[in-house]
């Protein structure tokens, strides 16, 4: 009897820890997620509005922007890049993208292309870096670079 109970509580405590240290889901990003992740972005960028595409950042995300060497790594240097880029009026659009996922994270990397108003366009190398926070894909790093002449 003291055997089958030992072996219970194990399990139990066993089950518990699995439980609460393993995320209630696992998640996954597919190549049309992420294509659906950068359209988010993109058209938060059409908004013109900063805050609309610091949204999909989470808090402590890192940000090393196309258009600038100074890494952003709080929201007030993310909003103040933003604002600066989105005077541009900038419209992304993919040109190459791989996806590795795992467990309720992923890495969405390759090239992009920006057109601004001004017709003038720049070609950069991006890494997006995701994860699943309270149901949904928040960026938690975005380094992109222009492309060398």
């Amino acid at each position: 009897m003291l055997k089958t109970f030992a072996v219970i509580t194990l399990l139990t405590a066993s089950t518990y820890a699995s439980a609460n240290n393993a995320p209630a889901h696992c998640a996954t990003l597919d190549q049309q997620q992420a294509k659906i992740l950068f359209d988010r972005w993109n058209n938060a960028l059409q908004t013109g509005d900063a805050s609309k595409v610091a949204a999909n950042y989470t808090p402590d995300a890192v940000l090393l922007p196309t258009l600038s060497n100074q890494p952003r790594t709080d929201l007030a240097g993310k909003l103040d890049y933003f604002n600066k880029f989105l005077k541009r009026k900038p419209v992304g659009a993919v040109d190459s993208s791989t996806v590795i996922t795992s467990c309720n994270s992923a890495i969405d990397t390759g090239t992009y292309t920006f057109r601004f108003s001004d017709k003038s366009a720049v070609s950069a190398r991006y890494t997006f870096t995701y994860a699943y926070v309270d149901n949904r894909w928040l960026i938690t790093s975005h380094h992109s670079s222009a492309m060398p002449e």
